[in-house]
Parts: structure tokens; sequence; C-alpha cells
């Protein structure tokens, strides 16, 4: 093994371990995540038609633009699957890129969401805190007449 593949590896490693540690996806994860799970579904998808319906994709890289037309909900229509269990195919995979959009998306927004909520909190700028200290302090005010009334004998006790 190399030296550059010790250093490499060591980075992957070290990169992992930030990501294990990290409470939160940040929203640059969660589109790295988006790519790799896109592609290796195009890739498994494509090579699966290619197989099941060999007459419509010759070859692989034709399943693979299929597939990749499909999932991304593009859908040209130059290239369609024409037996049964390829239309089956095709309509997981359309499911499955909806589905997947759909959980991305909002995968993404509550990262970005989060991350804003936190450095809300870090610089005090967090509007539910701010009303709960307002709270707190209009009920010490509040506390503190108690006891003035009380220690001067105007206030009946509870």
């Amino acid at each position: 093994m190399s030296d550059d593949d010790r250093v490499f590896g060591k980075r992957l490693q070290g990169w992992f371990l930030r990501r294990q540690q990290s409470p939160e996806m940040r929203p640059r994860d969660a589109a790295y995540l988006v790519i790799i799970v896109w592609l290796f579904a195009v890739v498994v998808w494509g090579v699966a038609e290619h197989f099941i319906d060999p007459k419509t994709f010759p070859t692989i890289w034709l399943g693979m633009w299929w597939a990749l037309q499909t999932v991304t909900t593009v859908g040209y229509g130059d290239i369609v699957p024409e037996q049964t269990a390829g239309k089956v195919m095709a309509t997981l995979l359309l499911l499955g890129g909806l589905a997947f959009i759909s959980v991305v998306t909002a995968s993404v927004t509550t990262g970005f969401i989060a991350r804003r909520e936190r450095q809300q909190r870090e610089s005090g700028e967090d509007p539910v805190l701010q009303r709960l200290d307002r709270i707190a302090a209009r009920l010490d005010a509040i506390e503190q007449d108690v006891a003035t009334l009380r220690s001067s004998g105007t206030a009946p006790d509870s």
C-alpha cells in the first residue's frame, strides 16, 4: 500500500468519523448522499432493465439512459419498456423516484432549518428563547411584587 493510499484512507476514515459525530446532516452531505444514491439506482435499474427487456434495451448504457430519464421523471419517451416485467420495473422506478425526491427534499430542508435554529440559539437570536426569557422576567417581577405585598401586610397569604 502506497503512502498516498494510506493518506487517502486516513482522510476518508476521518471524514466518516466526523459525519458520525455530527448531530445533524449538513446540506452538502445530503447532496452527496443524493448523488450517490441516484447514480447507484440508475446503474442498478438500467442493468436490470437490459436483462429483463434485452430487445428494447440492447445495451446496458441504453438501459441506464432510460433509468436516468425515468428516475428523474423527465421521461422523454424515446425508449419505453415493451415487456410486462419491464413495465412493472418502470412503475416501481417512477414511484421510487417520486418518493425519493420527496424524502430528499424534506431531509435537505430539515438540515437547513436545524442549522438555522442552532445558529439562532448560539447567537441568542432564538425567538422562542427570547420569549421564554421575557416570561421568566415577568414571573420574577410578579413574585417580587407578591413578596413585597406580603412583607408589608397588605396581601393575603395563600
